[in-house]
Parts: structure tokens; sequence; C-alpha cells
């Protein structure tokens, strides 16, 4: 397994995000802990962990909605992102249509209130071919299933497209087939070139599909390729780790263990 050293200074060519000592939480509460390490452009990564380890909070650190604590989380200029959030913070009463949603992801270009071109109601329609979801523009995003609407959010993904991609748990409470057509998509992006990084709960989806793995466990217990990351080994530490974990701790000193991560 690879392991980024402070005195270690990757090629910022390669370099998608960077984190230097990332200590992030709510409300003055550490979630996630002194994490050091790089993901790389172009790569796949899985972040996996127990419930409450801090794997959405990482996520959402790094699409710029939660600002550290500590340390630095850093992007690399001039990326484009595109986030998609866990499909319970989405407010499914909501009066509009799918095409309406997928059409949000168009706000950077367009800003909220721009009119659609031609070639943006075009791309509107392919995106919802590419997810299945032909023919469902006009329907109200309530009446959707929980996989159809997971469609849609990657239909708005797909017409954003960003150089950085980061989904939170978008396999959560939908179909087989559904999960099976968005891993499609998801591998399509990363033969793009296109850097993914995915909350992940299913341990087999990150053995099978992810070439990288990030262990949370409020702090990084095991950062690399996946086949060495995703042990029984490393997932019991995980569990006894965060099992251990005290909330009501002082605040931590930075840990002078040997900082793990992706080359």
């Amino acid at each position: 397994m690879s392991e980024i050293r402070p005195d270690m200074n990757p090629d910022p060519a390669d370099t998608c995000i960077a984190f230097r000592d990332l200590t992030v939480g709510y409300n003055s509460h550490a979630a996630v802990h002194h994490l050091n390490g790089v993901i790389a452009r172009g790569s796949l990564t899985a972040i996996v962990g127990p419930n409450g380890s801090g794997k959405s909070t990482l996520i959402k650190s790094v699409a710029g909605l939660l600002r550290p604590m500590s340390g630095i989380c850093r992007v690399a200029p001039g990326l484009s992102t595109a986030y998609l959030p866990q499909l319970s913070e989405l407010d499914r009463s909501f009066p509009a249509r799918v095409k309406d949603l997928v059409a949000l992801g168009l706000w950077q270009k367009r800003g909220l209130l721009g009119r659609h071109r031609p070639a943006d109601r075009q791309a509107i329609v392919a995106a919802l071919r590419a997810v299945g979801l032909e023919g469902f523009d006009a329907r109200p995003l309530d009446s959707l299933s929980g996989g159809q609407l997971q469609r849609a959010l990657f239909a708005r993904v797909l017409v954003q497209d960003a150089d950085l991609i980061l989904l939170d748990e978008p396999f959560n409470a939908i179909d087989e087939k559904t999960i099976r057509d968005l891993i499609g998509l998801i591998l399509h992006w990363h033969g793009e070139g296109r850097t993914v990084v995915v909350v992940v709960h299913d341990l087999d989806l990150v053995r099978t599909h992810f070439p990288q793995a990030l262990l949370l466990a409020r702090r990084p217990i095991a950062w690399g390729p996946s086949a060495e990351v995703v042990t029984p080994e490393n997932m019991q530490r995980a569990r006894q780790f965060q099992e251990a974990w005290d909330d009501q701790a002082p605040w931590c000193e930075p840990s002078p263990a040997p900082a793990r991560g992706v080359a």
C-alpha cells in the first residue's frame, strides 16, 4: 500500500484533491480527524467505513459544503465539480418535473434564471435516455420510485459534464438493476478520465468495481488499492476504533502515525 508522508510532494499535475492534516465536522464536533494524502486525477475511489465514521462529512468537505475545522482540503484549481447528495437529504415533495431536476445541472453554465438553448434541451433528453428514463421528462418527482429518482439525479450529473464527480451513497435503497446501470455510468466516467469519489456501503461492489478505497473510522484506517484496504482485518480495526470512539472526548492532537494515501 502506498503512503503519502508530510515530506512527499506529489506532482500537482497529477493531483485532483489534496488533504493536509484535515479535520472536519459540525458545530465544533469533529467527524474526520487528521487526514493526509491525495486523490489522483482520473482515479475511481470508494470511501468506506462503519456508520458514523465520517464518510459523508468528508465528501461534503470536498464539495465545499463544509469548511475545515483545521488543516486543508484543496481541489485542484480550474476543475468543475458535480456533487450528488444522499436520497434521504432530498425533498421529493417539491413540485417539479424530472426535466426540471436534470436542468439544474446546467445552472453553472446558464445561471439559475438563464434561458436554455436548444443544445441544452438536447443534452437533457440525451441524459435521460442514458439513465433509462427516456419519456420521463414531464413526470413529477413525487411519482418516481427511489431507483427512478436516483437515475434522474445521475442524469443531472451527466449534463454537468464535470471533471470531479462526488457521489454520496448512490446505491442505497434502490433495486439491483438500477445499481448495475449506475455502476456502468460510473465506470464510463472513469474511462473518460474523470475523477470519481463515491461513498459506498456494499463492500462487494467496492472489491469488484473500485480500484482505490479509503477506509475511515473518524480517522484514516487504510488507504490504497481496494484489495489491500477492504480486508477482514482492516474492517475489524475500523469497527473496533469506531465503537471505542468517545464523542465527548476533548480536542485531539495530531497523530504521529504515518498517513496513508493514493499515489
